[in-house]
C-alpha cells in the first residue's frame, strides 16, 4: 500500500464500484476500503441455514454477505463483502417513474430525467442488463393474478444483470471484449440472493471491481473506517481498523480527496459521528430524508408439491399494480428455509390488540391449513416472497445511536406494515397457489415494516440549508469530498434503486476533472 492516495473510497457497493473505475480511468491513485470480506462462488453458503456464511455478524464470527438491522421504524435488510449490496441483491434494474426526478430535495435544481438519461444507458451496458427470458412457477402465478384483477398488460418480465449464455461450460467474457472475466451461464437455479453459485451474477466485482483492478485500483478488505480528519494543504487522513478486531491496531492513510460510499447504513452514521468530531462543518441536513420505498415483503407458502416456487432468477417478472405501486415475486434457492423460523401469519390491524387477537382467530379458524403451510418438508420450494413498493413520500430522521442508529418521523406518517393493497394482493396471489400469507415476526407482532431500499440521509441540495451535497455530489463545506451511494438518493424511486445509485454515481463521478501529468 501507498502512504498517500488521490482519492480514498470507503464502501464498495455500486457508488464505490462506479467511482473507483471512473477516478482510475481518469490518472488518480485510489484506494477502496471495504468492511466486508471478498467472495468467491465457493465461499457462499449453498443455502441460507448456513447462518455462519449468509449472515453478517462479526461479533458471532459470522462474515456472511447480509445483513439484517433493527431500528425503531424499519427492520432493514443489507448486503456486505467487496461487491456491496450487488452481493445479494435480486438483480432487477428499473428505472424509476418520472415522478421521481421531479420531487424531493433536489426538485428543480437540475432537469434530472434528462441529465440522467445518458448514464442511466451506461449504468445498463457496465451491469450487463438482460430481459429475463424465462419464466417459472412464481411468475406465472403473478401473470395469473395480473388477469384476476384486471392489469394483465401490467406484467412484464424484469431487465435483470444476469449473463443468460451457456449455463454447462465458462465463457469468454460476453461484456467487455474479453476484459472481464469468463463466466456462465444461468441455470436458474434461484440462488441469488445467497451468493450465486454459477458465476453468471453480474456482481459488482466482475465489471466495475474487475476492470478498476486491473487498471490499478487497491482494495483493502476486511476493513472499516473509524475517521477522516482534514489536515494541511486539503489533504485528508482516514483511520481503518480490522473488522470484528476490537482491539486491533488503528492504521492511518492520507488522501487529497474521499468518496464515502459505505450505503445508508454506512455512511450516514459516520458522517454523523464526525460531525460531532473532525468534520463539524457537514450540513445539519445529515441523518435528514431518510426513505424506504413503503414497501411490504410478505411470504406466500403452498402446500402443493407440484408447485416450485425456488426455480428462477431471483425476481423474474413485475406487475404494476397501480400508479404508484407495484409487485415482484422474490425467490430463494431450494432448500433457503430459514426464514421460516422469523415469520408469522399475515393480519391486516395496524392496532396491537386487535392484531393478536386476528392472529389467534386466523389459527383457530385454519388448523389443519396452517398446520400443513408451516410444515413444508421445503420451505423456499413452497414459498414465494412477494415484494411490494410504491412511491409515495415519507421521511424518517437518523441520528447517531449506541449500537444502531435513532430514527424518527421527518415528515408523513411512520412507515407501515399495513398496506392495504400489498394485502389484497397477498391474499388473491396466495388463493391461487392453495397457501396462506405470511410476515416476518416484527411485522405481526410489534408492526414494524421491512425495507430492503433504505435510501437518503445525506441528500442533494441547492444550498448547505437543504442538503448534505450539491448537485455533483460534492459535499458542502469540504474541499474534494464526496458521497455516492443510496444516502445520495434525494427522492422515493419506488423501485429497486441500484440502477440509479449507478446512473447518479457514474454522472457525479464524470464532473471531476481528469488528473493533470506534471
Amino acid at each position: 500500500m501507498r502512504k498517500e492516495y488521490d482519492f480514498v473510497i470507503i464502501g464498495s457497493g455500486f457508488g464505490g464500484s462506479v467511482s473507483a473505475l471512473r477516478l482510475i480511468e481518469k490518472g488518480y491513485s485510489v484506494l477502496l476500503i471495504e468492511k466486508g470480506d471478498w467472495k468467491r462462488p465457493e465461499d457462499f453458503p449453498k443455502t441460507n441455514w448456513n447462518l455462519k456464511k449468509w449472515l453478517w455478524f462479526p461479533p458471532l464470527g459470522f462474515k456472511g454477505i447480509f445483513k439484517l438491522t433493527f431500528l425503531r421504524h424499519l427492520s432493514v435488510i443489507s448486503g456486505v463483502g467487496v461487491g456491496g449490496g450487488s452481493l445479494v441483491y435480486a438483480n432487477t434494474l428499473p428505472v424509476p417513474k418520472d415522478e421521481f426526478f421531479n420531487s424531493g430535495s433536489w426538485k428543480g435544481i437540475l432537469n434530472w430525467e434528462k441529465e440522467l438519461t445518458p448514464f442511466y444507458k451506461t449504468a445498463k451496458y457496465m451491469l450487463g442488463v438482460s430481459k429475463n427470458p424465462e419464466l417459472f412457477d412464481g411468475d406465472n402465478y403473478l401473470n395469473k393474478l395480473s388477469t384476476l384483477i384486471g392489469k394483465e398488460s401490467d406484467f412484464a418480465p424484469t431487465d435483470v444483470a444476469v449473463y443468460f449464455g451457456d449455463s454447462d461450460k465458462d465463457t469468454k467474457d460476453p461484456f467487455f471484449n474479453g476484459e472481464g472475466p469468463d463466466r456462465k451461464g444461468c441455470d436458474y437455479c434461484g440462488r441469488c440472493m445467497t451468493g450465486c453459485p454459477n458465476n453468471a451474477k453480474n456482481t459488482l466485482d466482475k465489471n466495475y471491481l474487475y476492470l478498476a483492478q486491473k487498471k490499478g485500483l487497491e482494495i483493502l478488505a476486511n476493513n472499516y473506517v473509524t475517521d477522516v480528519k482534514p489536515i494541511d494543504n486539503n489533504r485528508y487522513s482516514v483511520v481503518y481498523r480490522k473488522t470484528g478486531k476490537y482491539f486491533s491496531k488503528q492504521r492511518i492513510v492520507t488522501t487529497k480527496g474521499i468518496i464515502f460510499s459505505g450505503g445508508v447504513l454506512g455512511t450516514v452514521p459516520l458522517l454523523l459521528k464526525l460531525k460531532k468530531s473532525s468534520l463539524p462543518n457537514l450540513s445539519d441536513m445529515v441523518g435528514k430524508d431518510v426513505r424506504s420505498n413503503n414497501e411490504a415483503l410478505i411470504f406466500v407458502t403452498t402446500p402443493d408439491k407440484s408447485i416450485d416456487m425456488s426455480k428462477g432468477v431471483a425476481i423474474g417478472s413485475i406487475l404494476h399494480s397501480g400508479k404508484n405501486s407495484h409487485m415482484e415475486p422474490v425467490r430463494y434457492g431450494s432448500g433457503s428455509g430459514a426464514w421460516r423460523v422469523g415469520t408469522l401469519p399475515m393480519v391486516s390491524e395496524p392496532k396491537l390488540g386487535k392484531r393478536l387477537f386476528k392472529l389467534i382467530l386466523s389459527l383457530v379458524k385454519s388448523p389443519i391449513k396452517w398446520l400443513k403451510v408451516l410444515t413444508v418438508r421445503n420451505f423456499a420450494k413452497q414459498t414465494i416472497v412477494l415484494l411490494y413498493m410504491q412511491n409515495l413520500e415519507g421521511k424518517l430522521s437518523m441520528k447517531k445511536g449506541h449500537i444502531v442508529p435513532k430514527t424518527s418521523i421527518q415528515q408523513g406518517e411512520a412507515p407501515s406494515a399495513f398496506l392495504p393493497e400489498a394485502h389484497d394482493l397477498a391474499n388473491k396471489y396466495a388463493k391461487l397457489v392453495g397457501g396462506k400469507p405470511m410476515t416476518f415476526v416484527l411485522e405481526t407482532l410489534a408492526g414494524t415494516p421491512s425495507t430492503a431500499h433504505i435510501l437518503g440521509g445525506a441528500v442533494i441540495g441547492a444550498d448547505k440549508k437543504s442538503g448534505v451535497i450539491d448537485k455533483n455530489h460534492k459535499v458542502f463545506g469540504y474541499d474534494n469530498m464526496y458521497i455516492c451511494d443510496g444516502s445520495a438518493i434525494s427522492a422515493n424511486p419506488g423501485v429497486n434503486p441500484a440502477l440509479t445509485i449507478t446512473a447518479m454515481s457514474e454522472r457525479a463521478i464524470s464532473k471531476i476533472q481528469s488528473k493533470k501529468i506534471v
